[in-house]
């Protein structure tokens, strides 16, 4: 395991311990960001937390933060918690997500007890299981997954069609689960 990713399941140790703190908590605070999504008080608090360990561990590298921004996305990316409207409403299908310089991703929903990561050459993982995605070659044998409630054209074909937004849909294919 590179110190890349060992900084970044680390910094994923971070994020659980804060957002967990803070989930289902009857005082949490959210607002409304201008494009219209939530905010909760732990999506900042976890990134700033973040931000603070990577200034000082790694002062040289760029970070690009979903709430504090920034525009170099050579190094460090984070999203603190994807699926913030699940997570204020106490729906434990969230996670945060951290990648670096494309050569590392962490994906970690505490509150599902399940952890994704991946490293260039070096395949990826799931609580420590290595996984990969889906051999099923046709539409017709394949699970499609969409967001909204009208599904693509694409859906109409498949073996069957689910609904899952955020990070999930997305784990659930590198796990091969659909």
């Amino acid at each position: 395991m590179s110190p890349d990713l060992e900084l970044a399941l680390s910094l994923a140790d971070d994020a659980d311990a804060i957002s967990l703190a803070r989930f289902r908590a009857l005082d949490l605070r959210v607002e409304t960001k201008p494009d219209l999504t939530p905010v909760s008080e732990a999506d900042r608090a976890v990134e700033a937390a973040l931000r603070a360990r990577l200034a000082r561990e790694r002062p040289d590298e760029p970070v690009l933060g979903e709430e504090e921004g920034g525009e170099d996305s050579s190094g460090w990316i984070l999203d603190p918690i994807d699926g913030t409207r699940n997570y204020t409403r106490g729906i434990p299908v969230w996670a945060t997500m951290i990648v670096f310089a494309e050569r590392v991703a962490v994906v970690s929903a505490p509150a599902l007890g399940r952890r994704w990561w991946a490293e260039r050459g070096s395949g990826a993982y799931a609580n420590g299981e290595q996984i990969h995605v889906s051999r099923i070659e046709h539409i017709e044998d394949a699970t499609v997954l969409v967001r909204g409630l009208e599904p693509p054209a694409l859906a109409a074909r498949a073996w069957h069609v689910r609904a899952f937004g955020d990070f999930w849909a997305h784990m659930l294919v590198a796990e091969q689960v659909l």
